[in-house]
């Protein structure tokens, strides 16, 4: 192996300092216009593809999570957080209750 792949690769190795987290912080911060998908996964128990097929508008789907159960927040499908619905005058809101 040459010795800049051996550099390369020790570099690769190493753990993000302080200073480069911190970097990467900024650099998010700077392109708050950047669009991300945000979703909440909420469980919906012996789910077929029969169910599927018959879904039609006004169907009612019971969900396996207790109305108080907290129910994982993802943007861009990476786990950022928990949260749990809220109803927030005539609309379905999340509350977060845990960012990890």
């Amino acid at each position: 192996m040459s010795t800049a792949a051996q550099k390369i690769e020790m570099q690769a190795a190493e753990p993000a300092s302080p200073v480069s987290a911190v970097r990467e912080h900024d650099l998010l911060e700077s392109m708050p216009w950047l669009p991300c998908t945000v979703t909440v996964d909420l469980p919906v128990a012996r789910f077929t593809i029969g169910d599927l097929l018959a879904l039609t508008e006004g169907t009612i789907v019971e969900t396996s999570c207790h109305h108080t159960g907290d129910l994982p927040l993802r943007v861009n499908n990476l786990l950022i957080g928990w949260t749990e619905f809220n109803v927030v005058g005539d609309r379905l809101a999340v509350r977060i209750t845990e960012q990890i």
